[in-house]
């Protein structure tokens, strides 16, 4: 339950409207608990008047109309506790959302290499709406179940207290069965909330992986796995409605009890005329009065458990602290970078990794130059350039641009300086154009153009039935890969970078049509520093400078014909392509 006391800051910032919603839960129930007692005054009366044989009319219809308009203004202040507290949660589920995708936003590369997305998608939706209905519900019966609780019974110590402390002996044991409930179901929801986020996680897995499920021919495997999971999540489900369903019974049967007691010891003391009929109905209204607290005790005992379950959850993923992120160190009057980089004797290590990705790397790529790095596969070659935009964080050693150590410069501009193509080209299911401007806030039709005409996109989307306002599929699937990787390129010349990193970028590209970007890009990055990665020597063999790694490390650097000239890796995979390219052509 503790996990719960950090929604107050949530609750401190809607304060106002909840204190109006308390208002009208303790006037709702003032007027409620009114009722009983006036019923009980005119069953008082009509009796003397039955007696008597001098029955007012005018005071009945008195006493009807008194406790008609009790009944309308309690049901309006009911109405006002709903408009007030619950709307109040639903902004509070609002706020929560948007703060966890902004902190999640904040986290690493790592941490989502290493967290499945349905199990975040889980978060997002079951464990945050478990939260509201604490918010809500969770707010609002318990604040009208303690007011109606404590009005009835002062009321009905008022009308006899005898009667009132036997009528209570069942609740001793409301109290025990609600605790032991109570941690079955925090243990159970916990459980289910767990094996609902293997399940998110195993369905977005097949619909994003929906080409390799049918290329492989697996729907049948992956049916019968995901049919698996949700028996295993329906039997859960079941176990946790099996603590909850024994809740509610067991407060119906307690408060029977409590009315079986009041009509035996009540109807003795009419009998003995120690109590008036009327007190007896007034006592049996209030005590049914009692029957909605005593079952939204243990309604609510649920939602509590299960919101502080879920916030539980939450808790671990907001308690992450962002490893890379503006510190102290952090200079915040730096507002601009220059494209000069260098690499200090840098290692790094991959989180749970034995050996490290990067060893002693010393680098200087000055304004201007267009750098390109080949290797093997797995050599470090995008670790290296992760650095530079603080994908990922040193492990040792300094990275610095324009002189200053990366780790002063704020991270928004940082990142807004640089143009990044990864590897894995992602889209969006947008127009080719807002997948172009991505990040960039006021720009024209022209700028777009030309962008496109850059990275050789532009001829491609006059063939699409809308052109630039063609909306793609899911990641972009409508377009080939090449087409997808010529966006993105469009997409980081379009922001004007001082930095632009092509990892790999040109690899679904013909050559010819490389060559075109490349002769574009040239022009465009002339004054700015350009980083390219490629497997093929024709990308980068005009580059002003070319580092070969290896195992993490940089074992040979210069120009295309020093590398060729010195018979190394370069020269291997050089001498290989052009036997390649030669096969190719016989």
């Amino acid at each position: 339950m503790k996990s719960l006391l950090r929604l107050r800051p949530y609750l401190a910032k809607y304060k106002t409207t909840l204190y109006l919603g308390i208002l009208t839960v303790v006037v709702a129930n003032l007027f409620s608990v009114a009722t009983p007692w006036i019923v009980g005054v005119a069953i008082d009366a009509l009796k003397h008047g039955i007696e008597t044989k001098s029955l007012d009319y005018t005071l009945l219809l008195g006493y009807a109309g008194l406790i008609v308009g009790l009944a309308a203004v309690s049901g309006f202040m009911t109405f006002l506790t709903r408009q007030t507290i619950i709307v109040v949660s639903r902004k509070i589920e609002y706020d929560l959302r948007n703060d966890f995708l902004a902190h999640i936003q904040k986290l690493p590369l790592n941490y989502f290499q290493n967290t499945p997305t349905g199990d975040l998608m889980a978060h997002a939706t079951n464990d945050i709406s478990a939260v509201r209905n604490v918010l809500g519900p969770g707010i609002m019966y318990p604040s009208d179940t303690i007011m109606t609780f404590t009005m009835s019974l002062t009321l009905m110590f008022i009308k006899d207290w005898s009667l009132t402390l036997i009528a209570l002996i069942p609740l001793p044991f409301v109290s025990y069965a609600v605790y032991k409930l109570g941690k079955i179901i925090h243990e159970k929801f916990n459980e289910r909330q767990a094996h609902y986020s293997l399940l998110t996680t195993r369905a977005q897995e097949n619909l994003s992986g929906i080409r390799v499920v049918k290329a492989y021919v697996r729907e049948e495997y992956e049916i019968g796995l995901f049919h698996k999971l949700s028996w295993d999540y329906l039997k859960k489900n079941l176990v946790l409605a099996k603590a909850q369903s024994v809740m509610w019974p067991l407060m119906f049967l307690l408060v029977g009890l409590s009315l079986v007691i009041t009509v035996y010891f009540g109807g003795m003391q009419v009998i003995g005329g120690a109590i008036t009929v009327g007190t007896l109905t007034a006592f049996f209204a209030y005590l049914t009065m009692l029957i909605w607290p005593m079952i939204a005790f243990g309604w609510v005992t649920n939602i509590l458990q299960q919101g502080a379950a879920s916030m539980e959850r939450l808790a671990k993923i907001f308690d992450t602290v962002p490893e890379i992120r503006d510190t102290e160190e952090t200079d915040i009057l730096i507002r601009d970078i220059e494209g000069d980089i260098e690499f200090r004797n840098v290692f790094f290590t991959h989180k749970n990794a034995a050996f490290p990705a990067l060893r002693n790397i010393n680098l200087n790529i000055p304004n201007g130059m267009t750098l390109a790095i080949v290797g093997y596969t797995g050599s470090g070659k995008s670790t290296l350039v992760n650095m530079i935009p603080r994908l990922y964080d040193v492990t040792a050693g300094e990275v610095f641009i324009g002189g200053v150590n990366i780790k002063k410069i704020p991270l928004d501009v940082l990142r807004s300086h640089i143009g990044y193509v990864p590897q894995e080209t992602f889209l969006f299911s947008e127009t080719i154009s807002d997948n172009i401007t991505y990040g960039i806030d006021g720009h024209s039709r022209v700028q777009v153009y030309e962008a496109a005409e850059i990275s050789q996109i532009a001829k491609d989307v006059g063939d699409f039935p809308q052109q630039f306002d063609t909306v793609l599929g899911e990641r972009g699937i409508t377009l080939s890969g090449g087409q997808k990787q010529r966006t993105s390129i469009a997409r980081a010349v379009m922001r004007k970078p001082k930095i632009l990193i092509l990892d790999d970028a040109l690899s679904s590209v013909d050559t010819y049509t490389e060559e075109e970007i490349l002769q574009r890009l040239r022009r465009v990055m002339e004054n700015r520093t350009s980083i390219i990665i490629s497997h093929r020597i024709s990308t980068v063999k005009n580059a002003d400078k070319i580092v070969v790694l290896d195992k993490g490390t940089i074992v040979e650097e210069g120009t295309h014909d020093e590398l060729v000239a010195l018979g190394g890796i370069y020269a291997s995979l050089h001498y290989k392509q052009l036997l390649e390219k030669e096969l190719e052509q016989l």
